[in-house]
């Protein structure tokens, strides 16, 4: 094998055209883009954007990418309040909670400018997933990835608009909704994952799904940092992987410079789970908003979308005004592979240089 060419696998390939089986999930636009121009598939995270801002996003990307494939990542839990009515989610908050976060707001001297953040400009709701749903049905994407949730009648409309569906799993009960629903491709997403994940281990969940999977192609998500990594997950039989973390230190990204600090020194222990951010299980580097979250005295964090509503405002404040202690983000156990900045196409070189060299000296 060429150590400068890892082919996406026969299952990928009668997908979606690809010169690497590399998937690449990020909230940047550019970089979705790069991982396109690289040989991968960018797909592009698009939960927390409006309806209007997915589809001047999704034709942005096409502009970029010409006819190359990408994709888009939603995601759609379940038991989420019809309507976008920020006053009733607001209505349902205990004060117990209010005081708790008035409190971080005081001691770590975060203005109050009057902002919504990302979490709170609009309510996690039905309403706003099917605005959401029809801006990418509409549009010419060719991956619909669902993060959370495999809505059927989705998938169905999805496919119907002749676009593959990506369904993002982290147990085996997980994997086989998604194949009853039509899934064209899964993703074993492992504990070690940034952001929303599970409880199973990427080596005892990776093998599993893909004898479940069958015919169905399996990524494999969580811990992916280097060609090692790459290698590993296909001599656990996945087709290919999923990285969303390794952006976040791209150029391309644009994060910002006292988070990118934060995300370069931390190790592979120095990620949490927490709930704080959304009510969901999250990934991220552990901070001072972590640890806050995590005292004894701390109020238990509300389901989606209540602390969606909670911390929002706080949270947009935090960064718009750069307090460094609480600025944080999601990230999986992986960031413990990146100590300086790079670019996209020098993670991909990385990952598609070493698995090739790897495989070649196993062979």
């Amino acid at each position: 094998m060429d150590s400068k060419s890892l082919p996406a696998g026969e299952k990928i390939s009668r997908l979606v055209d690809v010169e690497h089986p590399v998937f690449g999930f990020s909230h940047s636009t550019d970089v979705v883009a790069a991982v396109c121009a690289g040989g991968g598939l960018g797909v592009w995270g698009a939960t927390r954007s409006t309806p209007e801002e997915i589809e001047a996003g999704l034709a942005d990307i096409r502009d970029r990418v010409g006819d190359r494939p990408f994709g888009v990542d939603l995601v759609l839990p379940k038991g989420m309040p019809d309507r976008d009515d920020r006053a009733a989610i607001e209505a349902e908050i205990p004060d117990g909670h209010r005081e708790f976060v008035a409190d971080l707001r005081s001691r770590h001297a975060v203005p109050d400018d009057g902002q919504p953040g990302m979490r709170s400009r609009f309510v996690r709701s039905e309403e706003t997933a099917r605005r959401q749903i029809d801006a990418v049905l509409n549009s010419d994407v060719d991956v619909f990835a669902l993060g959370i949730g495999s809505p059927p009648e989705v998938i169905a409309a999805a496919k119907r608009r002749g676009k593959r569906v990506v369904s993002l799993v982290g147990a085996p009960r997980h994997a086989q909704a998604a194949l009853r629903q039509g899934a064209d491709i899964l993703v074993a997403q492992g504990y070690d994952a940034g952001a929303h994940t599970g409880t199973i281990g990427t080596f005892s969940l990776v093998p599993k799904i893909v004898e479940l999977a069958g015919d169905v192609p399996v990524l494999a998500a969580g811990g992916v940092a280097t060609g090692r990594h790459v290698a590993a997950a296909l001599a656990l039989g996945a087709a290919g992987v999923w990285l969303g973390t390794a952006w976040l230190v791209t150029r391309e990204a644009g994060t910002d410079p006292a988070l990118l600090r934060k995300l370069l020194d931390a190790g592979i222990e120095d990620t949490v789970i927490s709930r704080a951010d959304s009510g969901k299980t999250l990934r991220q580097i552990r901070t001072a908003w972590s640890d806050e979250w995590a005292r004894p005295d701390a109020p238990a964090p509300l389901r989606m979308p209540y602390q969606d509503v909670l911390v929002g405002d706080l949270l947009g404040a935090v960064d718009r005004h750069r307090v460094e202690p609480l600025m944080h983000s999601p990230a999986g156990q992986s960031i413990g592979y990146y100590d300086q900045p790079t670019t996209v196409a020098e993670v991909l070189a990385n990952l598609v240089d070493e698995a090739g060299n790897v495989l070649s000296g196993l062979r």
